[in-house]
């Protein structure tokens, strides 16, 4: 009787295993994290994870093995975004304000670095970069004069001021949230940036940031510290996820859908069950990560747990999910959903 049960335990101790520890251990707040397959079929996945303390690491084997990287006198940059295409192209943003913010490439591996924006504008400070492919990348600043400021690239190599003439204007005290590199998210032509502090708001572009409308949503705001933290979309469905980083076991109002491509939006009937700085697509369901736990719904309405590790930000492709944390900690999805939840 004692061998059953202790075997019953140890297969639910197993089955509740949702997430596999890559790296850990080390001094830096990890917020960006990028996942490079070239087929579903790939053995080997490329990793990139940056942070705190000018961190840069990279895993050419899914995360058996990490080599940190260096960009000259970057140490002090908090490299809150990542966006990489193989084991040697990569941009890498630094967020902070005026000339701390920066966007670094690499392409080749990370053995040379180039500085490709930064700004002496006091208000100006990227929160999150996104990119269609090696030429073509978005960055988000919050707003300068007003308005929020995207950025541009067509070639890789310049980045430029997109217009704000059709850009809403900004909400007194309106701001994104540098949590996770994932409060901008591009989906085919479409654009999306999500907001905190006296609104939550989701803005919407149809044409790569030539015009916008922008909607609110139900998610808790009110405060500078809360709001819309992370976007997640599939066609015309975006979910959205946040809360209040400084009440991070408040469960309220913290995770919302919308099928109309942001125009009208909806609250989660069972929430995430706290703050939740990032989410993600998996297959047709999204994962949802914070400081106080993991969820991941299949239904866009209700969210169930799948550990309650403390992260920052995910990053998926072809299936598999990744997060990165505090503590320099890089954790692997493992997906138990085909059991009942």
């Amino acid at each position: 009787m004692f061998l059953c049960i202790s075997l019953a335990a140890l297969a639910f101790a197993v089955f509740n295993q949702w997430w596999t520890i890559q790296n850990g251990g080390l001094d830096s707040n990890l917020r960006g994290v990028s996942v490079v397959m070239e087929t579903a079929m790939d053995t080997n996945t490329i990793v990139w994870a940056t942070g705190s303390n000018g961190v840069i690491l990279r895993s050419t084997n899914s995360g058996k093995n990490w080599k940190r990287l260096h960009i000259p006198d970057g140490e002090s940059l908090d490299f809150r975004g990542v966006q990489a295409f193989d084991e040697n192209n990569a941009y890498v943003m630094a967020s902070g304000e005026g000339e701390k913010s920066r966007i670094y490439k690499t392409e080749d591996g990370g053995n040379t670095w180039t500085k490709q924006v930064s700004d002496l504008r006091k208000s100006f400070f990227l929160d999150t970069i996104v990119c269609g492919d090696k030429s073509h990348c978005f960055a988000l600043s919050d707003p300068v004069d007003g308005k929020f400021v995207l950025l541009s690239t067509e070639d890789g190599q310049r980045w430029r001021e997109l217009p704000g003439d059709n850009m809403p204007a900004a909400l007194a005290n309106e701001g994104a949230f540098a949590a996770s590199n994932s409060a901008l998210i591009l989906e085919g032509k479409n654009l999306y940036f999500g907001t905190g502090g006296p609104a939550a708001r989701v803005f919407h572009s149809a044409d790569l940031g030539r015009t916008w409308t922008v909607a609110e949503t139900p998610i808790f705001s009110g405060k500078p510290s809360s709001g819309i933290f992370s976007l997640a979309a599939a066609d015309d469905t975006v979910v959205a996820v946040g809360g209040d980083y400084q009440y991070p076991k408040l469960a309220r109002n913290l995770a919302a859908y919308s099928y109309d491509a942001g125009k009208t939006w909806r609250l989660a009937e069972k929430m995430p069950a706290g703050y939740r700085s990032s989410v993600t697509i998996h297959g047709t369901s999204f994962v949802a990560a914070g400081p106080t736990g993991t969820e991941i719904s299949h239904d866009n309405n209700r969210w169930f747990s799948v550990g309650a590790n403390n992260f920052n930000a995910l990053a998926s492709l072809y299936g598999e999910v990744w997060a990165v944390g505090p503590d320099g900690t890089i954790a692997r999805f493992v997906d138990h959903t085909k059991a009942p939840l």
